[in-house]
């Protein structure tokens, strides 16, 4: 399966008081496979819940160097500008950041090196295995749709269940959707 992301037109969100961060989609291996973390419970922001690899978008870096500068600090995984072939939809974040999801390609499958003080688990993901049946839930903190994905015996919550699913339709399905109104678990919203 190659992943293309062909003539898909993203929606940049205005930072409008809010932090950059980027996170990285990263599909490797001949079978591909994607990488989703289990964060370490050391951690100040989010201790324990299911990421992609990335994080703040420091001064002097864009979205794509920061998303990979995360994965190699992260994971251990150098990869170039040349391997992304994408961005997906800015997601807004409760607790105030925008995130822009990068979508990286990387020819076999590179050796994880997983960071202790960042990462307590990660998961190889299949692609197919994307195919998953959303949960939207209704909460009364919020008129938005919350969404969950079951994924690796868990249910994966937004803003990475929001980015992944938005990749499964376009990478799978050849669907546009957009993602930004989904809502977050209210204990994400920290």
């Amino acid at each position: 399966m190659d992943v293309e992301l062909g003539d898909f037109a993203r929606i940049a969100v205005p930072l409008a008081g809010r932090r950059a961060a980027a996170v990285a989609i990263v599909v490797s291996g001949d079978q591909p496979v994607i990488w989703l973390t289990r964060r370490a419970s050391g951690l100040r922001a989010h201790p324990g819940q299911f990421a992609l690899p990335g994080g703040r978008v420091d001064p002097g870096e864009d979205a794509v160097a920061a998303a990979l500068r995360e994965l190699d600090e992260e994971l251990g995984v150098t990869a170039g500008r040349a391997d992304c072939v994408g961005l997906l939809d800015d997601y807004p974040t409760r607790s105030g950041y925008v995130i822009t999801p990068v979508v990286v390609r990387l020819a076999g499958s590179p050796p994880l090196r997983p960071n202790p003080a960042e990462v307590a688990h990660v998961h190889e993901i299949a692609v197919r295995d994307l195919a998953v049946e959303p949960r939207f839930l209704t909460i009364p903190e919020s008129d938005r749709p919350v969404i969950q994905l079951p994924l690796v015996g868990r249910l994966v919550h937004a803003p990475t269940a929001a980015v992944l699913y938005q990749f499964r339709e376009l990478v799978l399905y050849g669907r546009t959707t957009r993602v930004a109104h989904l809502e977050q678990p209210v204990f994400a919203w920290r």
